[in-house]
């Protein structure tokens, strides 16, 4: 095995790996992808025959034995990325897990201590932090743009989208918490990112159809050991006119605006404003996977680490345990 060479194994090639993720393993430099895996054979055979794939498992087990993958990436829903990045681990493979990175905080201690002790590395996919969009928005706050930065305020409301219905994204058990889950770790991470060490995270969340297996609103404040203040709130059952998708950061000379599922950035500065607009590659998880080969091949720091991880999942549990 070429010891240069990061060769992949994919576990779950649903929807996700399509083209968000999948193709960007025979893109990157230094990287291969040899094998997937869906517990449905049809279904890995299909996607191996359409991505150029040489092999196909409908077992993890089986990928995990194959001798010539060094790393996995593991795509499957969240209730199951703590045994497979485990196996993976143990198995001598390095690991990029999707995004939440588990179910809880419990878990997330578990998987944060096994990675301590293993010889193996692991990075958690928040690939927001690669992209054009947001490598803007912390160069701005970085090079006072807007002067000391005082607060941020982030706004996401949509309305209820009938195709999950039945989807395991409402399922508690499987995805941790409904829609929240599948989104919200992006951007807290960014905030994370953007803003350093938490001192506290508090938050509320309801369900007001009385469905108590996931969240439906949720607020969230958090306070950064730097001083600066956050606060958030989302929901996934509003009126189509109250549709929001905005964060602005405030700062003492300005502010820094823009939304998570659009290409622009606004700098407003005495009273004018400047747009970027910045365009997402094809694969938006490219830049962050190919920073997490260079990782695993010795070449840079951890781009997304499991502690990082850790951070992110104790938040969501603060913003959504007192579910009503």
């Amino acid at each position: 095995m070429n010891k240069k060479t990061i060769i992949w194994g994919i576990i779950g090639c649903g929807d996700v790996a399509e083209v968000k993720s999948g193709p960007a393993f025979q893109k990157c430099n230094n990287s291969e992808l040899l094998a997937v895996m869906r517990r449905d054979s049809q279904k890995a055979k299909d996607f191996a025959g359409r991505h150029r794939v040489q092999l196909w498992y409908d077992d993890a087990t089986k990928l995990l034995k194959n001798n010539n993958i060094n790393a996995v990436y593991v795509a499957t829903p969240p209730s199951s990325h703590l045994e497979y990045a485990l196996k993976a681990l143990k198995a001598g493979k390095h690991v990029y897990l999707e995004k939440p990175m588990v179910l809880n905080k419990e878990e997330a201690l578990v998987l944060c201590d096994y990675v301590k002790r293993s010889a193996n590395k692991l990075v958690v996919a928040h690939y927001r932090r690669q992209l054009p969009i947001y490598l803007k928005v912390k160069e701005l706050i970085n090079s006072n743009t807007i002067g000391d930065i005082k607060f941020i305020d982030l706004k996401y409301l949509k309305t209820y989208d009938s195709s999950l219905d039945n989807n395991w994204r409402l399922n508690s058990a499987i995805s941790g918490g409904g829609q929240f889950h599948d989104l919200a770790p992006h951007q807290i991470d960014l905030m994370y990112h953007f803003f350093g060490d938490i001192y506290s995270a508090k938050g509320f969340s309801s369900n007001l159809e009385g469905n108590n297996q996931v969240s439906e609103i949720i607020n969230g404040v958090i306070s950064f050991k730097n001083g600066i203040q956050f606060r958030g709130i989302w929901g996934f059952d509003v009126p189509e006119y109250l549709e929001q998708d905005n964060c602005i950061i405030y700062g003492s000379l300005g502010t820094i605006s823009f939304s998570f599922y659009g290409d622009e950035v606004k700098v407003t500065f005495n009273k004018e404003t400047k747009t970027y607009n910045l365009n997402n590659p094809v694969n938006v998880q490219q830049p962050l996977i190919q920073e997490s080969i260079n990782y695993f091949l010795g070449k840079r720091t951890n781009p997304c680490s499991v502690e990082e991880g850790v951070i992110v999942t104790t938040i969501m549990d603060a913003f959504t345990n007192t579910i009503k």
